[in-house]
């Protein structure tokens, strides 16, 4: 198996052009994202608690 250099190097050499090429998200982009991020996991996780507890409470009443 004979490795090709010339394409190895044209390929990263593509891989450097596009990574140029990418819109990259600015700071504050990044911390509107992770903001939201945590606050609908916040929302999540206490949506989840209250349904657990919900059912915690009637499998109590329906096994007492």
């Amino acid at each position: 198996m004979k490795l090709n250099f010339d394409r190895i190097n044209r390929f990263f050499h593509d891989v450097i052009t596009e990574m140029k090429a990418v819109s990259w998200p600015t700071k504050a982009d990044i911390k509107e994202g992770t903001v939201v991020v945590i606050v609908i996991s916040g929302i999540v996780a206490v949506f989840l608690s209250l349904v657990d507890f919900g059912f915690g409470q009637l499998v109590g009443i329906v096994f007492r």
